[in-house]
């Protein structure tokens, strides 16, 4: 079988021998850019089948057909691990949603918060870059995009099973990410990060923020971060580290 041409996510349920009919950006995207031909390979994932080879039957002025040939992986089991941000600037916010995605979040949760000076999402674009980003990172699930809450009610309705990641720059005393995600790794299945604005949180959220049960407040080092950086930084600790702990587990 030849080699792929490239993978695109289909929003529908895939399944062996069932056409697929490629309009729009992804049409354009193969047709113009990729210049693909007929009898060319082309992966398609649904973020709940796995992943399928497909064969170019036809292509066309609006649309290219697909035929689904098999299955060629399944879903893995993944982290589940949330990302609460507060909204910042678009270009920034696109860089946090792909590096985030890259990484294996799972879901997305935007929040209101004193500081947020940026309240309006542009979630068509934010989900583009999520779809892509998983695409590119030969993820096989796509995160979950959540409609924006306010911090309060967030923390009001916050599921106390979950560890509460608080990345909080403002307590110089606090220990490092690696050293207590370490130390709690096994107490919680499912994760959380919680990231503020560019103005950090006020006195009070991070009040609220500390007084759930599952919270853990960790430093992420001596400088003050980008909410950009710190969101990365944060994610690859704790991936790193939950990954690390399922295949010592698998091991013994």
């Amino acid at each position: 079988m030849k080699m792929s041409k490239t993978r695109l996510y289909i929003s529908d349920k895939l399944s062996a021998n069932i056409l697929i009919y490629i309009k729009n950006k992804q049409h354009h995207f193969l047709k113009n850019v990729l210049r693909i031909k007929t009898n060319d390979n082309v992966n398609l994932f649904d973020g709940l089948t796995g992943e399928w080879s497909s064969k170019v039957i036809s292509i066309n002025r609006d649309n290219i057909v697909l035929q689904i040939q098999k299955k060629i992986r399944d879903i893995p089991e993944e982290t589940d691990l949330w990302l609460i941000f507060a909204p910042i600037k678009s270009y920034r916010m696109n860089i946090t949603i792909q590096k985030a995605t890259e990484l294996g979040v799972s879901r997305f949760i935007p929040t209101t918060t004193e500081f947020t000076n940026q309240n309006k999402i542009n979630f068509k674009n934010l989900e583009m870059n999520i779809v892509e980003a998983s695409e590119q990172s030969e993820r096989l699930s796509v995160p979950k995009l959540d409609k924006i809450i306010k911090l309060d009610e967030l923390i009001n309705n916050y599921p106390h099973d979950r560890g509460l990641v608080f990345c909080d720059e403002s307590n110089k005393g606090l220990p490092s990410i690696h050293a207590v995600i370490q130390k709690e790794i096994n107490k919680y299945k499912k994760w959380a990060v919680i990231i503020g604005p560019e103005g950090g949180f006020s006195e009070k959220e991070r009040n609220d923020i500390s007084s759930v049960s599952s919270c853990i407040s960790v430093s992420l080092g001596k400088r003050i971060l980008r909410s950009d950086t710190a969101t990365t930084v944060a994610i690859f600790s704790i991936q790193s580290l939950v990954e690390a702990n399922i295949m010592s587990d698998n091991l013994s």
